[in-house]
């Protein structure tokens, strides 16, 4: 950021009450990474925000932060310029609107072709979804044997890919061949929302979810549990929004006990209180502790799974103001001090046009915390064609894979008989759509595909592997053995010994 000036006879308006800086000759098929510290000098606490409007009146969100008063915040963020633009106004102002005076310090602006960008991912995908291992073969004496023919194949994903399913899985069996050869992960779209289980009050099914259990257990595939509660009135049972008072308790205690109960040690996962930066019905009705107390009777109930806080626009844009990185992080830390000690980062992924350096700025945040991080239900807008839809869906999944603090992805691509809530992977016929072959081949892509080799002099063989479970098959003259091994992160090389 070093020429803030304007090209001759180039005017650029500056924005009521904020700090602009001018730039000139923006590339085009370039991705820019913008960060900047600020502090604020005679306010309390105010959401900053970063944008861009460039030369055709085109405004991008590039970034925000809460910004306090005697510390320094660290804005990161940036923004993608399909085509060149002559200049640009990039400028810093409080998001109501208001004045505001701060201090700006470090402030960077840096270019990246998709190139570049690209290659990066592949880094930290080798470093971090990856693992080399060296096979060492000895005869039962321990002398090495070198000429020996290998082959390796790995036999399952450490890394949880998956998606939502609905309940037209049930005897569907090309949906559920379809399904178990991709994914070994699954969350059901709707079937354990309190509206599907108990649509009236006292008349509690669980049919429906029993039966997708069986199909997840029968084929090995980890489960999230979404959601115990929604706070969105839209989707909260029209008997439960008439309830007031001990009724209303009543209601929501006979909920969770019921649904936990029922599936304790289940679901890796629960979405506790789906979507608390948006909405508070309970909390309105109840009391501000209200989700706290959610929390804390989850845990007593399914020790074991995992809670997740789980919210939309977090890493999908930096316009909402109610999910900003830092309002995740400040609900997170509300219900630390509370007692309750968050054990996973839940990012729904609803995108209209991704911004890359947005997302890995808002990942990056985020595992600063330490905790793992899933993206819960990642689709692309169904306003947008099918190719685009594919090519956008493709530029987030490798943001998230190759991103170290992501834990797990999860599609939110489940079909229903009249389609997806969004995004379909497949035609009704279980054919490919563009989205759907972008899921092929990533996930051909981040799978080993069949070793073949032989061990060097020294009776050893290496090779590099993405993470998860493996078989190996030597054979020398007439003896053979076959076994298995894991690749798991943490390990710099892996090192396996095995006797002929």
């Amino acid at each position: 950021m070093k020429d803030y000036r304007t090209n001759e006879n180039k005017v650029i308006r500056s924005e009521t009450n904020s700090y602009n800086f001018v730039l000139n000759n923006l590339s085009g098929d370039t991705i820019y990474s913008f960060s900047s510290w600020i502090r604020i000098l005679d306010a309390d606490s105010a959401v900053m925000k970063a944008s861009l409007k460039t030369d055709d009146g085109t405004v991008k969100c590039v970034g925000n932060v809460i910004a306090r008063p005697g510390c320094w915040s660290f804005l990161k963020g940036g923004f993608v310029l399909d085509l060149p633009s002559s200049y640009g106004l990039l400028y810093l102002q409080r998001s109501d609107g208001e004045k505001l005076n701060i201090s700006i310090s470090g402030v960077s602006l840096q270019p990246f072709t998709y190139q570049q960008w690209k290659k990066n991912q592949q880094d930290a995908i080798d470093k971090g979804r990856k693992c080399t291992a060296i096979i060492h073969i000895s005869d039962v004496q321990g002398e090495r044997v070198p000429g020996a023919s290998i082959i390796i194949e790995q036999l399952s994903r450490d890394f949880p890919f998956g998606s939502a399913i609905t309940k037209t899985i049930l005897g569907n069996p090309a949906y559920q061949t379809w399904f178990k050869e991709r994914f070994n992960a699954a969350v059901f779209e709707d079937e354990l929302k309190w509206y599907s289980t108990e649509n009236q009050q006292g008349v509690v099914n669980y049919t429906i979810p029993d039966q997708m259990l069986e199909f997840v257990r029968k084929n090995q595939i980890i489960t999230r549990g979404h959601n115990i509660f929604w706070e969105d009135p839209r989707y909260i049972p029209s008997w439960v929004q008439n309830l007031t008072g001990p009724d209303l308790k009543s209601a929501v205690t006979s909920r969770i006990q019921s649904l936990m109960n029922k599936y304790k040690n289940e679901f890796i996962h629960w979405d506790v209180d789906n979507e608390m930066l948006h909405y508070d019905f309970y909390e309105r009705r109840l009391g501000i502790n209200t989700s706290l107390e959610f929390f804390q009777t989850a845990q007593q109930l399914d020790p074991l799974a995992k809670l997740f806080m789980n919210d939309y626009n977090v890493v999908e844009t930096c316009y909402d103001m109610n999910s900003t990185v830092d309002a995740y992080i400040s609900k997170l830390r509300d219900l630390k001090q509370g007692g309750i000690f968050m054990d996973g980062i839940g990012l729904e992924g609803h995108f209209t046009v991704p911004n890359p350096p947005l997302i890995r700025a808002v990942l990056d945040k985020l595992a600063t915390l330490k905790l793992p991080i899933w993206l819960t239900e990642v689709d692309i807008s169904k306003n947008l064609d099918k190719e685009t839809q594919a090519r956008y869906l493709e530029m987030v999944l490798r943001e998230g894979f190759s991103h170290p603090g992501v834990n797990g992805i999860m599609l939110w691509t489940g079909l229903h008989s009249n389609g997806c809530y969004q995004m379909c992977l497949t035609d009704n016929d279980f054919h490919n759509l563009p989205a759907g072959d972008i899921v092929d081949n990533l996930l051909k892509e981040w799978q080993t595909g069949v070793v073949h080799g032989e061990t060097d002099e020294h009776g050893s063989f290496s090779f590099s592997g993405f993470l998860g479970e493996y078989k190996i098959n030597v054979n020398f003259g007439n003896r053979t053995t076959n076994s298995t091994f894991s690749l798991y992160r943490g390990d710099d090389t892996r090192h396996l010994n095995i006797h002929l």
